[in-house]
């Protein structure tokens, strides 16, 4: 970065919240540049400093976690020395961000039985199993799934059932899947949302087999759409996951900001055109 004419200065978390608190103290300061090392996790604390702010200093990403969607969807390396080799790069794209209640939310949110799940992946098996983990954990789930009941608002249509998990996104990556959402673009100003419906041990192996096709939307027991603005309510306490964090408990309002950040992006880097 100083080869590049930066001026740099290194923040190392020790607490949670403290990326965000650094993030924001950049922006007050007018930095022009700020690079998120770590996990989708840490990206998170990172995206939520710059909420809201008048100045909002470019992003870039050094992928250290255990899934990295948001590198994976941006076609950033996920070796750290070729990611860092990207952060010269005269390339940057406008990348939308979403909303959930008060806060910001970079690749997805996941709400039921199943996001309740992978909250429960432990350290241990994240650094053994990696990816692997929370595919463990998600096909534990599945062979037994409850379902909740939601009530889930969308533009200005309504859906109300029982449903064992809901997954809002805006990359095609989800969970280590590449092809999970394969119509979500980075900037296409929408949320493209998944209601999977009760699932049982007959059916796993198909939505399995779904997730890696990028079929998931034409699954029998999936309904899709896209939608700006997404409210989602139930008589259960229904557990969230933001960006493979714990999440709020139900009630959340979802809503897309487009192009709310300039994320450094690969000179190679080649993304579908939005859809109209």
């Amino acid at each position: 970065m100083r080869a590049e004419g930066y001026a740099v200065e290194i923040r190392e978390t020790a607490k949670a919240q403290d990326a965000t608190q650094f993030c924001t103290s950049a922006c007050e300061a007018c930095y022009d540049l700020v690079v998120s090392i770590g996990g989708d996790g840490t990206l998170h604390e990172v995206i939520n400093g710059l909420m809201n702010q008048e100045h909002r200093p470019k992003l870039g990403i050094v992928p250290l976690g255990t899934v990295n969607d948001y590198a994976r969807a941006l076609q950033i390396p996920l070796k750290p020395e070729q990611a860092i080799a990207t952060l010269s790069s005269s390339r940057e794209r406008a990348v939308d961000m979403g909303r959930i209640n008060d806060r910001l939310f970079a690749n997805s949110v996941a709400v039921g039985p199943l996001g309740e799940a992978l909250l429960s992946v432990s350290s241990e098996d994240k650094s053994r199993l990696g990816a692997l983990a929370y595919f463990k954990e998600g096909i534990k789930e599945l062979t037994a799934p409850p379902a909740n009941p939601l009530h889930i608002r969308y533009d200005d249509q309504v859906w109300e059932g029982s449903c064992s998990l809901f997954l809002a996104a805006l990359t095609n990556s989800v969970g280590g899947f590449e092809k999970l959402a394969p119509d979500a673009v980075i900037d296409d100003g929408l949320l493209h949302c998944f209601i999977i419906k009760d699932l049982n041990i007959f059916n796993t192996v198909t939505v399995s087999l779904s997730l890696l096709l990028g079929n998931l939307k034409n699954h029998k027991d999936v309904e899709y759409f896209t939608a700006k603005h997404v409210g989602i309510s139930s008589l259960d306490s229904v557990q969230t996951n933001i960006d493979g964090e714990e999440g709020p408990v139900l009630p959340i309002e979802l809503s897309i900001m487009p192009r709310h950040l300039k994320v450094i992006i690969p000179e190679s880097a080649v993304f579908p055109a939005a859809q109209a």
